[in-house]
């Protein structure tokens, strides 16, 4: 019995949640293993929007059980506000179905208030971060003197932890000119959430464990997308944590054998949101369309998306960088209407033909496209759910994704409701 990770081959932003959520249906359990509340997956269920940052996208499904793995970083604050969001549109959420790791790092408003001012005190080299204190909480971690869940269990060593967390910070928020923050109104302020979230805490690691050896098809939701990652991704334009399938297995705490397929979530175009290098990005009226059409608007922090053509070049790298088995291609239908569809196939860089995507940052920046053109579809593709009501074009333009990617297409989604999707190979069938 197959157990899958899914993750994002793009910038994130590839319709992950409604795919995982699709997918969770034939899963026990639903695992989230990296990122923060800067990441966002929108699910509709039968018409009703559910917003998601940190929980599992299993949550909304009766039955699962969703755990919250120790790769992530929480804010507890943020937690608690999405699971009261939730209850009020219906949605149960208990001990019962939902664990969240003990040794989660915990993100704390300090984290904030740096990450925000050190945003505005890069000008015009931003990396766009949301301001959400992810970097810094992970930076914390890395530095062993961060905070996690476990601690708040123990008053004398959290207020341990905060004094000399706090201390670092404070040095720094006062050479940038930003007021001093208190360890103790941080532990107040901690203490006051304990009991609350400590009731959710527990040894995912072990639950994970038991899970594998009573044969439970175990479903890993990852965060952003692998040209996000922290190693492989457009650096220093990327997020702090590992995005590819690696990371389902040490932010989870469980064996990279526990992996058995990993889904590649693939946008039929390409988005990306903040700044960064972009070689496909569309500046003019496509590119417009692309936006309006796929509402193409941050979930987390409702920015607008930069829109662009299909770029098969990055999407075969993060297949081979994230060992991606096969896709699952969404918003296909976003593309309907399009007289001339192009695909990026290579780049000029620098007077040199590329057939990949460099790391440096200089060179990503010189990249320009390499295109090849297809014929688009008048048809609609929207709400398809076999392949016998796609136009012809629409195939041939799948078809030559897949040979151009190297990957296969496994799932493919015609609109944001769940059931809008016709599947072509199980996942968890291996």
């Amino acid at each position: 019995m197959s157990n899958v990770a899914v993750i994002g081959s793009q910038w994130g932003d590839e319709g992950k949640g409604k795919i995982v959520d699709w997918l969770s249906e034939r899963a026990d359990l639903v695992v989230r293993f990296q990122g923060g509340h800067n990441a966002g997956h929108t699910l509709v269920i039968g018409g009703v929007e559910y917003k998601l940052s940190l929980l599992p996208s299993g949550i909304v499904r009766p039955g699962k059980l969703s755990i919250i793995g120790n790769g992530v970083v929480v804010d507890p604050s943020a937690l608690l506000s999405e699971m009261k969001i939730l209850r009020e549109q219906g949605v149960e959420i208990t001990p019962d179905n939902l664990i969240v790791s003990d040794s989660v790092s915990l993100i704390l408003p300090i984290h904030q208030k740096v990450d925000i001012a050190r945003e505005a005190m890069r000008g015009a080299g931003k990396i766009g971060t949301t301001g959400r204190g992810i970097g810094p909480a992970y930076e914390d971690k890395i530095a062993r003197r961060g905070l996690r869940l476990s601690d708040l269990r123990d008053t004398a060593l959290l207020h341990t932890r905060l004094e000399a967390l706090t201390a670092h910070h404070n040095i720094w928020l006062k050479a940038a000119g930003e007021p001093e923050l208190s360890a103790a109104d941080s532990a107040a302020e901690l203490l006051e959430m304990a009991d609350e979230i400590l009731a959710y805490a527990g040894r995912s690691w072990q639950v994970l464990a038991d899970a594998r050896a009573n044969s439970k098809r175990i479903l890993f939701e990852g965060a952003q997308g692998v040209m996000l990652d922290i190693d492989h991704g457009t650096y220093p334009f990327v997020t702090s944590s590992n995005t590819v399938a690696g990371q389902a297995a040490t932010g989870s705490g469980t064996g990279p054998g526990s992996v058995s397929f990993v889904l590649g979530i693939t946008k039929a175009y390409t988005t990306r949101v903040g700044s960064g290098p972009f070689p496909t990005e569309d500046f003019g009226d496509d590119g417009a369309r692309m936006g309006e059409r796929g509402r193409e608007f941050g979930t987390v922090t409702g920015r607008k998306r930069r829109c662009g053509w299909f770029d098969a070049v990055m999407v075969r790298q993060a297949g081979q960088t994230a060992g991606i088995t096969g896709m699952a291609l969404t918003k296909l239908d976003v593309l309907d209407g399009f007289e001339v569809l192009k695909i990026c196939t290579g780049y000029e860089c620098n007077g040199k033909m590329l057939d990949y995507f460099p790391s440096n940052e200089s060179d990503q920046a010189a990249c320009t496209p390499i295109y090849e053109e297809m014929p688009g579809w008048s048809e609609t593709t929207y709400g398809a759910r076999s392949w016998a009501e796609l136009p012809a074009n629409a195939v041939k333009y799948i078809r030559r994704v897949e040979e151009l990617t190297g990957l296969p297409v496994s799932i493919l989604s015609t609109s944001p409701e769940r059931d809008d999707t016709i599947l072509v190979h199980d996942p968890f069938a291996g």
